[in-house]
């Protein structure tokens, strides 16, 4: 380890150290990339992502807190109508017309349960794809939900759930902007059936079951955006990194800590996932546009270049913008660029500088390439040296 990269480990820890978190100078040191020894980047992201206050006196109990209420919401929202009253004794001619599966209230349980499996069949679609070119999704977490799993309770894991439904998925497809596919050719193809993933043993749960759970709570609690293509990956960097926490007792909540760290990131970037915004100034259209009057101001023959050839930029910032670049690059790359996103003061606006920054970076080969050409680099981005993408995007803010 090289003396510069101790010195900025000992930065952090001083910063981290303080009975009161500055944010400034958190958000500064953030900025060029947080070390990942000793659980940092862990606890910066929770701070960043306003899940831990600036008081350190006061984490612990806001910890045990929301932990608790997050297996609040998992007694609460995975429901399975008639198997509470099936492990009580109750029999089958006690069942009332409000637990019959037949029933046509559309606030009964089993009418609730079935829309439910609707929004899960899509999200177990896309969690079982999540970064293949990884084996971490796959493997078992070693802390496994006990209250899904204690087969003296009335849940049953969502995996199992999935299995037993015949439903259509197609019912839940939101793509937009005539994106039919939001993989990236970077990431590699994942198994196409359930079938062909290894079946983990009964008591243990995949990572990707854990993600599976996070996006299924919070498409409950948030009935309004529900689930939308895409949120999978925005979910999957940030329960990495919590997962693999070095600290034991940080990564044993990782599930809880993700949901909430998840949710306040979406509070801010949901306008995107938001069809009916499009077009408004919070939505993703305004923001795709800006990416192309900022490289029009900083760049015009390459702008004009685009034009020319009639590449929008929902081609391919759509996906960029959505997803936080997610799919564009390989996931400890993906880590480093949410370093400077989350502590960007004016928070998201650097990542339009970013994109304007993989333009500029390949604008030799955009202005020699012709329509077919320029297309294929952009939704296969091939400069893979993130640091020089962050340091282009750094000088394009500097020169505003």
């Amino acid at each position: 380890m090289s003396s510069l990269h101790k010195s900025r480990i000992a930065d952090f820890q001083d910063v981290l150290k303080e009975p009161t978190i500055a944010l400034e100078k958190l958000q500064e040191l953030s900025f060029s990339g947080i070390p990942c020894e000793g659980g940092l980047r862990c606890l910066c992201w929770k701070i960043l992502l306003n899940y831990l206050p600036l008081e350190r006196a006061s984490w612990t109990s806001i910890l045990a807190k929301q932990r608790e209420l997050y297996s609040q919401f998992l007694r609460e929202m995975i429901i399975q109508p008639g198997i509470a009253k099936a492990n009580m004794g109750v029999s089958r001619e006690d069942v009332t017309f409000e637990d019959h599966p037949l029933n046509p209230n559309p606030d009964s349980r089993w009418n609730t349960y079935f829309k439910d499996n609707e929004v899960l069949l899509q999200i177990d679609k896309d969690v079982r794809r999540l970064c293949p070119d990884i084996s971490f999704f796959q493997r078992a977490t070693e802390y496994p939900c006990l209250l899904i799993l204690d087969p003296q309770n009335e849940f049953e894991t969502l995996r199992k759930r999935v299995e037993q439904t015949t439903l259509k998925s197609q019912t839940v497809a939101r793509n937009r902007s005539g994106v039919t596919n939001m993989s990236s050719p970077h990431k590699n193809a994942a198994p196409s059936s359930v079938n062909e993933y290894q079946v983990l043993p009964n008591g243990c749960e995949a990572h990707w079951e854990v993600v599976e759970r996070i996006l299924f709570i919070y498409a409950k609690l948030n009935p309004g955006i529900a689930y939308v293509q895409g949120m999978n990956e925005i979910v999957g960097p940030l329960y990495y990194t919590f997962a693999t926490d070095p600290n034991s007792e940080w990564k044993e909540h990782a599930e809880a800590d993700t949901f909430f760290c998840f949710t306040n990131l979406m509070a801010e970037i949901r306008d995107n996932f938001i069809k009916s915004l499009d077009d408004s100034q919070c939505g993703i259209t305004y923001k795709m546009e800006k990416v192309y009057s900022t490289l029009k101001d900083k760049d015009m023959e390459l702008y004009l270049k685009l034009q020319e050839q009639n590449i929008k930029p929902q081609f391919f910032a759509f996906r960029w913008l959505t997803l936080l670049l997610s799919q564009e690059f390989l996931l400890p790359d993906v880590i480093r660029i949410w370093d400077s996103l989350f502590a960007d003061n004016s928070r998201f606006d650097f990542l339009l500088l970013v994109c304007c920054a993989m333009l500029i970076l390949i604008r030799e080969h955009l202005l020699e390439g012709d329509f077919t050409v320029n297309m294929r680099l952009l939704q296969d981005y091939p400069i893979t040296d993130v640091c020089q993408i962050l340091q282009k995007a750094k000088e394009l803010q500097d020169s505003q």
